[in-house]
């Protein structure tokens, strides 16, 4: 019997012999199959070991495989390629070791120093992140260059190497054209099917030939890819009959190109032979800054295959000279020629490479043009004349201009269009639609301002229509469902969630913006008293806030002490209404036209009356308009205006028999005000009134700060000095919490508001309006008459601070005797009385001839009795350690003595 072996070389196979041999040829595959995943399992988890390592790219090549096998599709026989791409050599190896080439600059299957391919797996070399290139130095002509223009300009192109992505890279399942050559290496995917069945993917050997199953070796080198189905058909048709044939590249081959001159990464490079000119460019990281991007050689042999310029493919997107690779071609990338700076209103400022003859028209067709800004009256032009000096040039922005040839070192800079409105008059200030408009020969100030309602500006109207909107609704789910127990003796403020709260947060946002409204800022002083202000709550003139604290409004979720958390059954906080100035005064008494003088530049102000233009249509004040008029219209809040020209809203609150908001008019003081809203009431106690202005509140803000940053100045300067004293960890230790606890005290310091109010200095029996000071009054201004309190407080270091009834001949020492006397950390010597109408008196003050009468001072109804605690000075502290330590030393000193005697 015929010997059978497994590749099928048997003479004159019958059908059972082919199917023998089929079987055979399987069960070789399927082996071959294993031992290859066994394989690939075993190289990766020995990759996976290694820090930093990656998988291996190898595979195993063998014989064709039977990709219809499903323990074969998978392998890389049957779809993944197994040959060279983009192999890079001619590079030391310790290059890759660069840190500036970036993470996994050495991976296996990226680049290699050796002659050896690139990667054996061209799909994951095609998934892995490509270098970035260290950036290069500056060339000499950018530095010259960003001397005289103060940027550093960049090479036009440089940046498209710099890094460059995957999709750079040819792919492998690529269409192969029909024109290519089919040489060695290349693999060939063979399919039969009919009277006989096989497939094959074999490759191309040095000689040009394939060998096919039952048929033997086969010539293919020197077709091309459009040839080939023929040919083979012929080859597979002496042996069989009655077929189907279809045959294509797989795998192509490599090819080994040399890339030279001035390019980034000179070398030897194993590329795919379906690579161009413009792929090996890529690969080699293109020119350097000194190379040429207008004349790149592709050599083959001795011969000039193509002179490639890339500005045409950068510029104009041609890539018709191009020129696909053979094996041995060399790139050759010489120096860069000549070179201009193109700066200015154009769409890419950079380095241009000249060409022989280049006009500054091709320059700025190359730089995608100038730019929507750029003047269309000149150019200028600064050149190196005969590498002596330079010289400054200007050509027109025209045809002739254009056709100027250009020379090496040339600066061209493209100048913008002068900023300058022509025919245009410009109406800015407080008016509903300032901007710039059109002027025409007669314009006059009517024109631009035709009635009083283009003075109302559009930010008013917008708050106007706000105080229509309704109130944030109670929503009783969002509250929570307990509450904690407030601590003894501290004061209970109740807390509502964020949802209740929204009208005093829109209260502070809009708050912030009341300069720009014109309107007076916030109250902050006084936590008790309702905040003034327009566009509280979100309604200018009209406020509807909460009583929450400052910790609250910013959105703290802490809860402090004596404080309870809302439960559902407790009702929402009161609303409160306001009435405020929406928008700061017209000031109808002044506007001004700015205007340029064209005959010597200055700038000229025409003052007209706004009121009489206006309001009064008075010809005289409608002036006639130039171009290039800007009119200003004022407000009350730009330029400050007489006190009897201001709109004064004054809040009357507490015992008057018509309290509101009231409009002064110009000269009222408050005792007409008050008489003009009826009066005070019989309960009124004009005595603890209390008046305040937002103008003394800025003052008196301003002298607490000074106040406070000075203190702060001279506790650091006394901090310094006992810090250089300390002897021991004792004295360090007190000084540190003495230290801490001025911090503290600064701090609580900068937090205090001033509260503006204005001590009338009024008797305690003062009744009726004739009492009340004639003061003339100001915007904003709050006046609030309490009904007569029937308390006196007692509060600081004594044993019970409260609030006693009030005894009509009841002096302070009877109100410390109530409150069980000042404790032992009393300051007795600093005690003093805030009288309910604002006055202090200190303990000090009162000095008379036989002593001290502070005790014996008559207490009115409202005031409060203040009694300090003692405080310690860090001096006084160190002091007394100092005289501690002396005594227990002496104490020893006598033990000691004891003990020897």
């Amino acid at each position: 019997m015929t010997s059978l072996k497994c590749d099928g070389s048997a003479p004159n196979p019958v059908p059972d012999i082919e199917r023998r041999f089929r079987a055979c040829r399987a069960a070789a595959a399927r082996a071959l199959a294993v031992f290859v995943i066994a394989l690939t399992i075993l190289i990766a988890g020995h990759a996976q070991q290694l820090p930093g390592s990656t998988q291996s790219n190898q595979t195993v090549t063998g014989y064709p495989a039977d990709c219809s096998d499903p323990l074969l599709a998978s392998t890389a026989q049957c779809g993944s390629t197994t040959e060279p791409y983009g192999a890079m050599q001619g590079i030391p190896s310790q290059s890759m070791q660069n840190p500036l080439l970036g993470a996994g600059a050495a991976r296996p299957g990226e680049y290699y120093s050796d002659t050896e391919s690139l990667t054996r797996n061209p799909a994951a070399a095609r998934q892995s992140p490509q270098p970035i290139l260290p950036p290069e130095k500056l060339t000499e002509f950018q530095k010259f260059t960003a001397s005289t223009t103060g940027q550093i300009l960049p090479i036009f192109g440089a940046s498209l190497f710099r890094q460059v992505p995957s999709t750079f890279s040819p792919l492998e399942m690529s269409p192969v054209p029909p024109d290519y050559v089919i040489g060695p290496d290349d693999q060939l995917r063979i399919r039969v099917w009919g009277q006989v069945s096989f497939q094959a993917n074999v490759r191309v050997d040095r000689s040009g030939d394939v060998y096919l199953p039952q048929v033997g070796e086969v010539h293919v080198a020197g077709l091309t890819s459009s040839q080939l189905d023929d040919h083979l058909r012929a080859a597979v048709g002496r042996v069989y009959r009655n077929f189907n044939l279809t045959a294509d590249l797989g795998q192509i081959r490599a090819i080994q190109v040399y890339v030279t001159g001035e390019a980034r990464r000179p070398g030897v490079y194993t590329i795919s032979s379906l690579s161009t000119l413009v792929d090996a460019l890529f690969a080699s990281g293109g020119p350097s800054v000194n190379g040429s991007l207008r004349h790149i050689l592709l050599k083959r042999g001795s011969e000039v295959v193509t002179d490639f310029d890339l500005y045409d493919l950068l510029a104009r997107g041609d890539k018709s000279k191009d020129a696909k690779l053979l094996s041995g071609d060399v790139i050759f990338i010489p120096p860069s020629g000549p070179q201009v700076a193109l700066t200015g209103s154009v769409r890419n400022p950079a380095i241009y490479e000249l060409r022989a003859n280049e006009t500054l028209a091709g320059l700025l067709k190359d730089a995608g043009g100038v730019s929507a800004v750029a003047s269309g009256a000149r150019v200028s032009i600064e050149r190196i004349v005969d590498h002596d000096n330079r010289q400054a040039m200007e050509v027109a922005y025209d045809a002739t201009g254009l056709a100027t040839t250009l020379d090496d070192g040339d600066l061209i800079r493209v100048f913008p269009i002068v900023p300058k409105y022509s025919k245009t008059v410009t109406l800015r200030g407080n008016t509903a639609n300032p901007g710039r408009f059109a002027w025409h020969p007669g314009m006059r100030l009517s024109d631009l301002i035709p009635d009083k309602e283009s003075l109302i500006t559009r930010n008013y109207w917008w708050k106007r229509v706000q105080l229509g909107l309704p109130a944030p609704e109670f929503e009783s789910s969002d509250f929570f469902a307990y509450r904690r127990q407030p601590v003894e003796n501290q004061p209970v403020h109740v807390r509502f969630p964020q949802a209740a709260q929204n009208g005093a947060n829109q209260a502070d946002q809009s708050g912030a913006n009341q300069n720009d409204t014109g309107a007076q800022p916030t109250d902050q002083a006084n936590p008790q008293q309702p905040q003034s202000g327009a566009g509280q709550a979100g309604q200018p003139g009209s406020s509807q806030t909460s009583n929450v604290s400052a910790q609250q409004r910013a959105g703290s979720s802490s809860i402090a002490a004596g404080e309870v958390l809302a439960s559902p059954q407790m009702p929402p906080p009161a609303q409160k209404t306001e009435v405020n100035l929406i928008a700061p005064d017209i000031d109808w008494n002044y506007a001004v036209i700015e205007r340029q003088d064209q005959s010597d530049l200055k700038t000229t102000l025409i003052p007209f009356d706004l009121g009489k233009l206006v309001l009064e249509h008075d010809a005289s004040q409608n002036l006639e308009l130039q171009p290039g008029d800007v009119v200003s219209v004022f407000s009350a809040a730009d330029i400050r205006v007489p006190i009897a020209q201001q709109t004064k809203m004054v809040r009357l609150e507490g015992e008057f028999l018509h309290a509101g908001v009231y409009t002064a008019k110009p000269g009222e003081t408050l005792r007409e005000l008050v008489e003009r809203a009826g009066g005070i009431t019989s309960n009124a106690y004009l005595y603890g009134s209390e008046f305040t202005r937002e103008s003394t509140r800025a003052v008196q803000q301003a002298r607490i700060d000074e106040y406070v940053q000075n203190l702060a100045a001279r506790i650091q300067r006394s901090n310094l000095a006992l810090a250089s004293g300390v002897n021991n960890a004792s004295q360090e230790q007190t000084i540190g919490a003495a230290q801490a606890a001025e911090a503290q005290l600064i701090a609580r310091l900068r937090q205090m508001r001033a509260t503006g109010r204005i001590v009338f200095n009024l008797k305690q029996d003062s009744h009726g309006i004739d009492s009340l000071p004639d003061i003339a009054l100001e915007n904003g201004d709050r006046f609030i008459v309490p009904h007569v309190p029937a308390t006196v407080n007692v509060v600081g270091a004594v044993y019970d601070q409260n609030a006693f009834l009030y005894q009509s001949r009841g002096t302070v020492e009877d109100y410390l005797r109530l409150a069980g006397g000042p404790n032992k950390d009393a300051d007795r010597k600093h005690e003093f009385i805030i009288r309910a109408d604002g006055e202090v008196i200190s303990h000090e003050m009162e000095r008379g001839l036989w002593g001290n009468d502070f005790k014996s001072l008559k207490v009115n109804p409202g005031d409060t009795i203040v009694v300090p605690e003692k405080t310690f000075k860090p001096s006084v502290l160190k002091g007394v350690l100092d005289w501690s330590q002396v005594f227990s030393q002496l104490a020893l000193g006598a033990a000691a003595i004891n003990v020897l005697h």
